[in-house]
């Protein structure tokens, strides 16, 4: 069983407090690189195949097979990673993810049939690595039974969301400005360097189930727990947000005849949900992480409600920062009740179960707003995020119960600074 943070500052747990962590910057640097290629993976292909088919609907659709191919294989990666050590799930994935992507951007160029796009764009997917959730894992590790939880995973959505500010602008200046296929060249790059850096530190990787003491136990999916079923809905209809925009704003920027702006447009959505995050983990909650979750869903769908309207580029980009300030609370929730929720043997393949559905509803996003705007014009595409976060919110009030850790476990996940009973050793 994983050491309870007994420091005592512990009583006012913040940022400054939960990186002095022992060992926590051994694996937050290198995760940090390794993480960058998740934000650039869908951007970069549908950037390269709208260059190569001139048609954001194919484009889209070949980006929906990457991320439906992630969301499904993430998780079985999560499960290797639980049993036998993240090292040795992650370093054949990355070298396998580098192939992928070559085979991707050569036949992308060469003009290949469309099936072939299709064909490679599921190794693509299935082998990007979960970093994110691997550095969850490593938290909750170190922080079992600690109120540094909440902010560990305010934390974590801040660094997901700075990802997701450097990684388009960075794919999509170099599509834009250096060639085509420079963003996803890139991305393997990355891909491979970092997570090898990453797969590295084994000393602060949680146990392998495999090895730790007493019989070995064949353990339940993650995906058993209802609560996890839940919450991967709820993220399926945040996926669709991030998909939504990506394929709409670049749509937008190009039928104004600035496509350069696109990284700049999807960086302000992004920036917004970055220091929402950030505000989160600051502050002292008085409500329980799944109420939490019940109010700031329903502000996200409403959120998004009015982006279809907006048709100048600094309308724009304010209701862009606003629909990002309104994810990272139900982001960060999401990630906070897992803790409570899952079992520590399980938590590697819960957090891919929840990061896969984002990807997943990115996935979908895209594709369906990609045909939307063939179709009509860019401000159909935004209409995306609001259908996919709306039919989420349905799902989340009906089965909101599920969120609820039965009696007998012991509960952990609770704002920065509200303690609640803790069993003690």
């Amino acid at each position: 069983m994983a050491s309870t943070v007994n420091d005592p500052t512990e009583a006012r747990p913040g940022y400054g407090q939960l990186l002095r962590t022992p060992g926590a910057w051994t694996f937050l640097l290198p995760g940090f690189l390794a993480r960058q290629p998740f934000a650039m993976l869908t951007i970069g292909i549908l950037l390269l195949v709208e260059h190569t088919t001139d048609s954001y609907g194919i484009a889209g659709a070949v980006s929906a097979t990457a991320g439906v191919s992630m969301a499904l294989f993430a998780p079985q990666s999560g499960k290797l990673a639980d049993r036998f050590g993240q090292g040795r799930v992650l370093v054949p994935g990355v070298v396998v993810h580098a192939a992928a992507i070559s085979l991707l951007i050569t036949l992308a160029l060469a003009d290949a049939p469309l099936w072939a796009l299709f064909a490679a764009a599921v190794p693509a997917g299935a082998s990007t690595p979960q970093i994110g959730p691997m550095v969850r894992a490593r938290w909750a590790a170190k922080l079992e039974g600690s109120p540094l939880m909440s902010t560990a995973a305010a934390f974590e959505s801040v660094t997901d969301e700075f990802t997701f500010v450097i990684g388009p602008v960075l794919a999509t200046a170099l599509c834009t400005g250096v060639h085509p296929a420079a963003g996803l060249v890139t991305e393997a790059v990355l891909t491979l360097v970092g997570g090898l850096l990453f797969a590295a530190q084994r000393r602060t990787q949680p146990e392998p189930s495999r090895s730790a003491a007493g019989p070995v136990v064949k353990s339940a999916s993650a995906l058993s727990v209802p609560g996890v079923r839940v919450l991967a809905i709820s993220f399926l209809g945040i996926g669709s947000v991030f998909g939504g925009m990506q394929v709409s704003m670049t749509a937008f920027t190009k039928e104004i005849g600035d496509p350069g702006l696109n990284g700049l447009l999807y960086g302000t959505f992004a920036a917004g949900n970055m220091i929402a995050g950030l505000v989160c983990g600051a502050i002292a909650w008085k409500v329980t992480p799944q109420r939490r979750l019940l109010i700031a869903y329903p502000l996200l769908v409403l959120a998004t409600t009015p982006l279809w309207a907006a048709h100048a580029l600094p309308v724009l980009g304010g209701v862009g920062l606003l629909v990002g300030l309104c994810i990272a609370p139900a982001l960060i929730t999401g990630y906070t009740l897992v803790e409570s929720l899952v079992p520590p043997t399980a938590r590697t393949e819960a957090f891919t179960w929840l990061t896969g559905a984002v990807g997943l509803g990115q996935a979908a996003g895209a594709s369906i707003g990609g045909k939307l705007i063939d179709g009509h014009s860019a401000s159909t595409g935004f209409l995306v995020p609001l259908a996919g976060t709306a039919l989420a919110l349905a799902v989340l009030l009906t089965l909101r119960k599920a969120l609820t850790p039965k009696g007998e476990s012991r509960i952990a996940a609770r704002g920065v600074g509200h303690r609640e009973p803790v069993s003690v050793d």
